[in-house]
């Protein structure tokens, strides 16, 4: 993926057994029910990796998702850019050494936070797409925001790295951002929608697809590895593992 953390600080006194770890700074709030999974991940994994009472060095900026979903259902991604990009700035400068977007649908504003900011951040889809083909998958199915599913800041950067992506149709993808934004968002998680949102991934099964990306990190909080006959890829848990590994490689 060509992604490279450099330490820029010296060594410090309470490093132990050689262990720097870098800080990791999350943009967070997007929805915060999600932000929570990316913090309590990251943390298990460093612990599994560490061991003992090691955990994660990491500064969060939790934004209100009230003005980012605003921004998105008006069409103002400037404004949304720019909200975001403040929250990179200040993680920065108060000493993160890389970042990490915790969502999928506003990576469509990637670059303009990643000119913001010296430091690097961890896209989601490439973390994604590194898993996927580890796992030899070449075509997945995709759910996630209709602004995910819909338009190709998100699904062009899987092609590129190999993957082939389908999606619902347009009455199913109304379908899956509803519950995403008036249930998932708000922590409310139901039996119903579970069960509508195998039935869409049941059509697109047949159409070919060998996997499930859940491309918003709300979506795990409702569909799991055993809910499902083929594999699933849950991007909050991928790009929480990527994160701490690489605050400890």
């Amino acid at each position: 993926m060509g992604f490279e953390v450099k330490d820029k600080r010296p060594m410090l006194a309470g490093v132990l057994r050689g262990i720097i770890m870098k800080t990791i700074g999350l943009i967070g709030g997007m929805s915060w029910e999600s932000t929570a999974i990316y913090y309590k991940i990251i943390n298990e994994t460093v612990k599994e990796r560490l061991g003992g009472l090691h955990s994660a060095k990491i500064l969060l900026y939790s934004v209100d998702f009230y003005e980012i979903e605003k921004c998105q259902s008006q069409g103002k991604w400037i404004e949304a850019a720019k909200i975001l990009s403040d929250a990179a700035i200040r993680l920065e400068n108060a000493g993160a050494d890389f970042l990490v977007i915790c969502t999928n649908t506003m990576h469509k504003v990637y670059s303009e936070i990643k000119s913001a900011v010296s430091i690097p951040i961890l896209h989601i889809a490439d973390a994604a797409a590194d898993r996927l083909k580890e796992k030899n998958i070449k075509q997945a199915i995709l759910l996630g925001t209709k602004y995910t599913m819909k338009q190709d800041f998100y699904k062009g950067r899987l092609s590129k790295s190999g993957i082939s992506v389908l999606v619902p149709d347009d009455g199913d993808i109304d379908i899956i951002n509803g519950v995403i934004y008036n249930e998932l968002c708000l922590g409310r998680v139901w039996e119903k929608s579970k069960a509508g949102y195998l039935k869409i991934i049941d059509k697109l099964k047949k159409q070919g697809g060998e996997a499930v990306i859940l491309g918003c990190t709300e979506i795990g909080m409702l569909i799991g590895d055993d809910d499902l006959d083929i594999p699933v890829f849950d991007t909050a848990k991928i790009h929480a593992e990527k994160a701490a590994e690489l605050a400890i490689s």
